[in-house]
Order: C-alpha cells, then structure tokens, then sequence
C-alpha cells in the first residue's frame, strides 16, 4: 500500500467498505489485520471497534489486542461484523481462520472478506513475474471468489454480496493507471469474472428446529365387524 498501485487499490477499497458498513448494525465489529496502520471501520455505525494484529501496527494506529487471526482471543457468539482485510491470502490456514470467525459471531452475523483474485490480470503477474520477488501481494495466496464460497457454504454462511473491482493490470505508473480507469468501468460489464480484486459480505446462517404436531390416528379394531363390549374390564 506505500506503492501507487498500492494506493489506488486502497482508495477503491475503501469507497466499497464506506458504502457496505454502514448497512450492517450491532454493537461489536472486529478488524482482523491493521494494513499499514490504516483503520477501514471509521465509518462503521457499530459503537464498538476492535483492531487485532499479531503485529505492532502501524505509526499512527495500535491494535487493541495482538492475536493470531487463526486463534482469535473474542468469546464465542460475541461479535455483530468481522473484517478480514486480506487476511486469508497471507496465513498457513485460511479455513482455520473462517472456522474463528464462525465461532466468534452472533446468529445472523457478517462476514466481510477483502480478497485478490487468482484469475485476473493480477493472478497472471503474480504467477509470470510478482511471486519470484517475494513482496506482498504477490507472495500471497490469492482465493477464488468459488473457492471462498464453498468454504462459507460448508459453515453454513450465505454469501449476500460480491462487489468485484480493480480490473486494470498492476503498473506502478499512476498516470497510466488513471488513463486505463476505463477498464473497471468495461470490466464491470463484459468480464466481471477477471476483476483484480473483490469485496464479499456473507451472513452466518443457523438451523432452526421447527415443532411439529403428532398426528393421532385412532385405534383400528382388531376384527371387522364385532361389537364392542358393554362393560370394561381392567
């Protein structure tokens, strides 16, 4: 994020996040990862914001707690929205992480998942020339929009929103990079599929048990046509 490129693709996720967060209420929201000391929940209407990194942070802004994203240090059922800024592509086990997440949030919770796309112009650089020099985001692990939403599916989230964007190549040149804007205006339209990068919302889904009432057959008589008998007997 220090880099041009770095910069714009900031600036673009946080349009997508201030229009997303706004919409999701509770009173816990928890950011997983601090990116550079930059906070993405300030326009959050959740009172309470939690920042976790297992780093120190930024200069300008401090995690309230250093934790691991695969063993999050929150009560279970606890927290209304968690925001995962790039957090899966740069851990050892990404469906570890999901499984935390799923722990620590309430019924009907949301997850908001920032994310690089595999098959795109950013996929094809980091597999040609970005990942032989080992800076992130090329040393990452990018996750497919499917492969995400099979691993929410099985912990039983609904995914309720993709925002796909960022469908120019990766140039460090930043007035190249304004005159290929057109690309994301085109992309959007004629390949979402190969976007640079991805913004998703799922919601975290629980099984209701619904009663049922017995049904009460009456008792059928062992022998058709008998009388039945004009006094009981014990």
């Amino acid at each position: 994020y220090n880099r041009p490129v770095g910069q714009m693709l900031l600036e673009r996720e946080r349009e997508i996040l201030d229009e997303i967060l706004p919409t999701l209420f509770g009173y816990h929201i928890v950011q997983v990862g601090c990116l550079l000391g930059d906070d993405l929940l300030a326009n959050s209407r959740i009172p309470h914001h939690v920042l976790l990194d297992p780093d120190s942070g930024g200069e300008t802004l401090v995690p309230e707690a250093y934790a691991y994203p695969d063993a999050i240090p929150v009560a279970s059922g606890a927290v209304d929205v968690v925001l995962l800024p790039h957090t899966l592509e740069f851990e050892r086990d990404p469906h570890q992480i999901l499984r935390e997440v799923d722990r620590i949030l309430i019924p009907e919770g949301h997850v908001v998942i920032l994310g690089f796309n595999p098959w795109s112009l950013w996929g094809l650089w980091r597999k040609t020339l970005g990942k032989r020099c080992g800076r992130a985001p090329w040393c990452g692990d990018f996750l497919s929009i499917p492969r995400i939403n099979d691993w929410l599916a099985l912990l039983g989230f609904e995914v309720v929103l993709v925002e796909r964007h960022f469908f120019r190549p990766p140039l460090q040149h930043r007035a190249v990079m304004e005159k290929m804007k057109f690309m994301d205006r085109v992309g959007g339209k004629c390949w979402p599929s190969l976007c640079g990068a991805y913004v998703l919302v799922a919601k975290k889904r629980v099984a209701t048990l619904t009663p049922m009432k017995p049904r009460w057959q009456p008792k059928r008589k062992l022998v058709a046509g008998l009388a039945r008998p004009s006094t009981r007997s014990n």
